[in-house]
């Protein structure tokens, strides 16, 4: 019986697990959003969560703790000084998982977890400015229309 046997085991060996999921949570700092399988998405959210717990701590032991954890000096100084700060009014929650389809080979049930409020980053994007030129010859193209 599993009582009490939290989290999933992936088929995979503790050290693999352990290095799975350091490898999934540097993504997710370095890229803010991964597409994965439901069920690493399900379970990198709670190691992610405790990365960001960490960063809104913001002393040199959090720094160690997430460092000896994550492995990446760049990644570190992301979460401690950019997503990090974006939560320090957020009890928790700072990870969404969005069901996103079926793997192609495999059919294995895919997801994507991202930080929440990235939505706002990626909703911001200002639409490309026409050149002078595209635009004079849009306008060319509408009077011959009109006039022919």
């Amino acid at each position: 019986m599993r009582h009490l046997n939290e989290g999933r085991k992936l088929n995979r060996t503790s050290a693999h697990r352990k290095a799975l999921f350091k490898n999934l949570v540097l993504a997710l700092i370095r890229h803010g959003r991964i597409r994965t399988t439901d069920a690493k998405a399900k379970e990198l959210r709670r190691v992610a969560d405790r990365m960001v717990t960490l960063g809104k701590k913001n002393d040199l032991a959090a720094r160690r703790r997430a460092y000896a954890f994550v492995g990446s000096h760049e990644a570190v100084q992301k979460l401690f000084n950019e997503i990090a700060p974006r939560f320090k009014e957020r009890n928790g929650g700072y990870t969404r998982v969005v069901k996103y389809g079926f793997r192609r080979g495999d059919a294995a049930p895919l997801s994507i977890i991202e930080f929440t409020g990235a939505e706002e980053e990626t909703k911001a994007k200002k639409p490309r400015k026409r050149s002078a030129k595209k635009t004079e010859q849009q306008g060319e193209r509408q009077q011959r229309a009109a006039a022919g």
